[in-house]
C-alpha cells in the first residue's frame, strides 16, 4: 500500500518529534554530569569570575591531582568499593534463593512473610537510625564496614527478592521438572537450568543493589564516626569547611566516584540486554 503525501508527512513529523523528545530527555539527564565535569576542570580563580559558560576558557587537572594524592579520597573510595561490592554479592545470593522459594513453593505463612517484607519498605529511614544504632552498638558493629554491609543488606534484600521473584515467575516450571525427571535434584535443576536463565535478573539485581549501596549517605553518616571507616559519600563532606566549599575538588571527587559504577555496568550490560529465556525452549 502506497502512503499518500499527507500520510508520509505525518509519519515523518511523528518520528521527528519522537526522536527530538528522546534527545531532549537524554540531554536533560546528562547535563548535570556534564556540569560536574566542567566544574571539576575549572581553575578556582575563574570559577566565579567568568559567569555562566558552557566550558571554561582554560582547564586544570589540579583538582584531580589533589583528590588523588593529597586527600583521603582513595581510602574512602576503597571503603565504598568493599561495602558496595559485598552488599551486592550477599544480597543477590539471598534474594535469588528467597525469590525462587516464593516463586515455586506454597508454604504456610508465605503471605505473612511477603507482607512483612513489604512493610519494611514503608518506614522512613530516618526513624530507624536510633533503633539500628542501639542494636549494632552492643555488638561492636558501629563505626565499621561490617556494620554498614549488614545494614545495607538488610534494607536491600526485600526489594531484591521481589525483583528476582518476578524473573523466576517468567520461567516455565516445565524446564526444572524436565531436569528433575532426568535425575537432577531440585537444587541441581536450579543451579544448572534456572539460574543461568535468570542471569539478566541477577545482573539487574546486582546493579540495583550496588548503586543503592554506593550512593547511600544517611546510614554511612550516622553509623560511622571515624575517617578510617567512612565511605565516599561521607568523604565528600570533607571538602566542605566552616566558611567555604571547594567545589572544584568536590566535583573532581564526584567524577572519580562515577568510575566504579560505570565499569560495573559495563561488565554486566550483556546480561541486561539478553532475553530472559531466549533459546531456552525450542519448538
Amino acid at each position: 500500500m502506497v502512503l499518500s503525501g499527507r500520510s508520509r508527512l505525518g509519519t515523518t513529523v511523528y518520528w521527528a518529534t519522537h526522536y527530538l523528545m528522546i534527545a531532549a530527555f537524554v540531554a536533560f539527564a546528562l547535563f548535570p554530569l556534564f556540569w560536574l565535569l566542567k566544574v571539576s576542570v575549572t581553575p578556582n580563580d575563574i570559577l566565579y569570575t567568568e559567569g555562566v559558560r558552557m566550558w571554561p576558557s582554560r582547564i586544570t587537572w589540579d583538582n584531580y591531582a589533589f583528590v588523588l594524592t593529597k586527600s583521603s579520597f582513595p581510602h574512602f573510595f576503597l571503603n565504598s568499593v568493599i561495602v558496595s561490592g559485598s552488599t551486592a554479592f550477599i544480597t543477590t545470593i539471598i534474594a535469588a534463593m528467597t525469590g525462587y522459594a516464593f516463586s515455586r513453593f506454597a508454604f504456610r505463612g508465605k503471605v505473612v512473610i511477603i507482607a512483612l517484607m513489604l512493610i519494611t519498605q514503608m518506614f522512613p529511614l530516618v526513624m530507624l537510625i536510633a533503633p539500628i544504632f542501639r542494636i549494632l552498638a552492643p555488638l561492636g558493629l558501629t563505626d565499621s564496614l561490617t556494620g554498614l554491609i549488614i545494614v545495607y543488606t538488610a534494607f536491600n534484600v526485600p526489594f531484591a527478592t521481589f525483583l528476582m521473584q518476578s524473573f523466576f515467575d517468567g520461567i516455565p516450571r516445565d524446564l526444572e521438572e524436565a531436569a528433575m525427571i532426568d535425575g537432577n535434584t531440585r537444587f541441581e535443576a536450579f543451579r544448572k537450568i534456572i539460574l543461568p536463565l535468570t542471569l539478566p535478573g541477577v545482573a539487574a539485581t546486582l546493579g540495583f543493589v550496588f548503586t543503592a549501596a554506593w550512593s547511600e549517605l544517611l546510614f554511612a553518616l550516622m553509623l560511622v564516626s571515624s575517617e578510617s571507616a567512612s565511605t565516599f559519600p561521607v568523604g565528600l563532606l570533607s571538602f566542605v569547611s566552616k566558611f567555604s566549599v571547594d567545589f572544584g575538588q568536590m566535583m573532581a571527587a564526584g567524577v572519580l566516584a562515577l568510575v566504579p559504577a560505570c565499569l560495573f555496568f559495563l561488565l554486566i550490560q550483556r546480561y541486561l540486554v539478553q532475553g530472559l529465556t531466549a533459546g531456552a525452549v525450542k519448538g
